[in-house]
């Protein structure tokens, strides 16, 4: 869709800088995830990258995805169930196993700020 002045506020089409930005993440990030197949561009007449405005929540997911572990193959197989809402057994087996592993994850850091503040604690009442 070209970008005019008759596109409501959800059709307008934004710059990669927009969706850095309001993602808060760097252009390279973005044209990495697009690189990746996770998200498309469409190109104004000059050539210059142009994204819907749902790719920030959209990046935003994928940056949490990353830092949770997942790879770029595992979020795009996450990516209909996000576009849908609907999956099938094979995808929400898929959804519960990575489920399982980050609380498992949050549980081992959980388990290291518990003894974290257990060192403050101590060391507080030495001076």
């Amino acid at each position: 869709m070209p970008v005019t002045e008759a596109a409501t506020p959800a059709e307008r089409l934004i710059r990669i800088g927009e969706v850095a930005r309001g993602a808060g993440v760097s252009v390279r990030a973005v044209r990495y995830y697009e690189q990746q197949g996770l998200l498309r561009a469409e190109r104004s007449p000059s050539g210059q990258r142009l994204y819907r405005q749902d790719a920030i929540p959209l990046v935003r997911f994928f940056q949490q995805m990353y830092a949770a572990g997942l790879t770029s193959r595992r979020i795009a197989e996450l990516l209909p169930c996000w576009d849908s809402g609907h999956t099938d057994a094979e995808q929400r087996a898929m959804l519960h196993a990575e489920r399982a592993r980050i609380q498992a994850k949050v549980d081992d850091l959980q388990a290291a700020l518990d003894r974290l503040d257990e060192v403050i604690a101590t060391t507080n009442t030495h001076p």
